[in-house]
């Protein structure tokens, strides 16, 4: 373990820190505004720091520090260091998906338009990212009719310049065939600029010129010119709907969504540039390091912009939350990008809204990452495995149950069952328990009594003769390999106590998972179980556990949505329960119900008037008149 340097050797400037292992290998990488006040921060009793930094503390042998000038400096000297070693304790980048980009090459005599991916090279103008190979194709089939620049490999343009015949591109009207000089350099170069700037999103330079193109053809009664620049600026056009509008015409701005857990973030950004998408990427970070979500920020910043950025820097950053220091980023950024940049969190309007979208699409590949993880056989069977080793089972776990409270103030206090068979959810075999015996806000009593009704219910079927098995009874007629809770050792006693209770403790173990630090707690051990972060039986839990919070979180929301759909709206003559649904998804909830006019009842034709009448009284009774 690595031992705290004198005080006064630390000093009090900014700089960048280094722990290194027995090795002399870089484990973790820092950056401070102040190196001793910073410093001092990781020696201290080892149960106060979070997990993953005790640890790296714990790994470290030497700590080193190199003292810059500026808060950037030290940001910089961070990043450069993080890029040189690949300190295990910091957050790991990996991209979900090696994007595609659209590439023209601007350096060469003849310019081309291709799809790419990977190393980047100089003389060539990337846009892009885009989701899908199929985008770029779908675009610049749309745009070769208005930019009819090549597309066609250097061996190919080579070849056909040697036969003098141009390729079937130039006759179908999807290339001006430079290969046989059958277009200008000048008029090739008009039509590069004009793809780049479409490409960019400043569409509406380039439609006026084609406008006033056409309109001087035809002035000129040339009206086969006039023809082609029609053609040209339709094909415009349809290209610029595939481009979402959603800022004004001379916004440029980069929007960040993150969708996270413990272990690890997914984020997307979109790239706006004249107000129109014109990219988007996404990339998943690995929380190796403890992050707060200002500090996940910071990272996601410094993954994004260290490197050379798809699109450059724009002059707006649009981010979930602040980073940790909004100056020092923004100061980097100006730096690197040569003009003031912006670092704010959308707080209403379309901005708002486009943050949500693309906060939506990470947590859409956040799920679909877990999904594909989950879909694979041998990830399955390696988490399985995994589990039996590190929970000391007798088997592989093939049944796993895992359970989880839900209430609101102790108020409709339900309980979840879902069930993993093989590593995949058995939807068919969850349950949801409502509880009947625990008063007020006691999740350990809520817990006991959904796994002794469950279990009470596996004991009756076991031990009835078979002939005399119902078929109803089959719900709860296997055990489970595995029973999981959600919870730390809380839990994991109250679970233990019931199966002990009801002579199961040799047939069927238990074990919890803490959520805070994806810790996983079994019986008679007191620290928790050495679960490697990554690790496929890790993300398998994590999953089970998720999905039975899920559960019980829809059902006690079903709850207590009708609970509070039929004290309202219950028994008002003729409002049946279907036509109360439709009441109040056209009024738009309970309260706009109860504040409505009879004039807003009138207007629903479906609604009878009688009915009408009796809703309006039930929240509007007529007051007696005075004496």
């Amino acid at each position: 373990m690595v031992t705290k340097p004198p005080s006064g050797s630390v000093p009090t400037e900014p700089g960048s820190y280094q722990f290194k292992d027995t090795n002399g290998r870089v484990i973790y990488v820092g950056k401070a505004k102040n190196l001793r006040s910073r410093l001092s921060n990781y020696f201290q009793e080892p149960r106060k720091l979070h997990p993953r930094t005790a640890a790296m503390v714990e790994a470290a042998v030497t700590v080193e520090w190199i003292q810059v000038r500026t808060e950037i400096e030290a940001l910089i000297l961070e990043h450069t260091l993080i890029r040189q070693h690949r300190p295990r304790f910091n957050v790991r980048l990996r991209d979900d998906k090696s994007y595609p980009f659209l590439a023209v090459t601007v350096g060469d005599e003849w310019p081309c338009a291709v799809l790419v991916r990977g190393v980047r090279r100089k003389g060539t103008r990337y846009f892009g990212p885009y989701p899908h190979a199929r985008s770029i194709r779908d675009t610049l089939e749309l745009l070769l009719r208005t930019f009819p620049v090549r597309t066609c490999s250097a061996g190919k343009f080579n070849q056909h310049a040697k036969l003098g015949r141009p390729c079937l591109l130039f006759h179908i009207e999807k290339c001006c065939g430079p290969c046989v000089k059958a277009v200008e350099p000048a008029t090739y170069a008009t039509y590069v600029e004009g793809l780049c700037k479409f490409l960019d999103g400043d569409n509406d330079s380039i439609v006026g010129q084609l406008e006033d193109e056409m309109l001087a053809a035809s002035s000129a009664l040339d009206y086969e010119r006039a023809a082609i620049a029609r053609d040209r600026l339709i094909g415009l056009q349809r290209a610029s709907e595939r481009q979402q509008m959603v800022g004004e015409r001379d916004e440029d701005f980069d929007i960040f969504g993150v969708a996270d857990d413990e272990l690890e973030a997914a984020v997307q950004v979109f790239f706006v540039r004249h107000g129109r998408v014109v990219g988007r990427k996404g990339f998943v970070l690995d929380k190796v390091e403890e992050l707060t979500e200002h500090g996940l920020v910071d990272r996601i910043l410094e993954s994004m912009y260290g490197e050379d950025a798809p699109l450059g820097i724009p002059k707006t950053i649009l981010v979930p939350v602040e980073p940790s220091d909004v100056s020092t980023y923004a100061g980097w950024l100006s730096e690197k990008r040569g003009s003031g940049v912006q670092i704010r969190v959308p707080q209403r309007g379309d901005k708002r809204e486009l943050h949500d979208l693309v906060t939506k699409n990470a947590s859409e590949e956040f799920l679909r990452l877990r999904m594909r993880r989950a879909a694979d056989y041998n990830s399955r069977s390696k988490a399985l495995i995994e589990i039996q080793d590190l929970l000391h089972l007798p088997e592989a776990p093939l049944r796993i149950e895992c359970y989880d409270m839900a209430h609101l103030q102790g108020t409709d206090y339900v309980g979840s069952m879902v069930v993993f068979e093989d590593g995949l959810p058995a939807k068919r075999e969850y349950r949801r328990f409502i509880i009947k015996t625990v008063e007020g806000n006691n999740d350990y009593a809520a817990m006991e009594e959904v796994l002794t009704r469950r279990l009470s219910a596996y004991l009756d079927d076991r031990d009835m003769p078979i002939g005399e098995r119902r078929e109803k009874s089959g719900k709860f007629a296997y055990p489970p390999q595995l029973l999981l809770v959600d919870g730390g050792k809380g839990q994991l006693a109250v679970a233990q106590r019931v199966v002990t209770a009801l002579g199961l403790e040799d047939e069927i173990p238990v074990a919890s998972l803490a959520k805070r630090f994806e810790e996983v707690f079994i019986p008679n051990q007191q620290a928790p179980v050495f679960c490697p972060r990554g690790s496929e039986a890790l993300f398998m839990l994590q999953r089970i556990r998720d999905e039975a919070h899920r559960f019980a979180n829809t059902f006690h929301g079903e709850l207590r949505g009708k609970r509070m759909v039929s004290s309202a709206l219950d028994q008002i003559p003729g409002l049946g329960e279907i036509r109360a649904k439709r009441l109040l998804k056209a009024m738009g909830g309970v309260n706009a119900v109860k504040v409505a006019t009879m004039a807003d009842f009138e207007v629903l034709s479906w609604l009878p008037h009688s009915v009408a009448v009796a809703i309006y009284t039930r929240f509007h009774p007529p007051t007696e008149p005075s004496p």
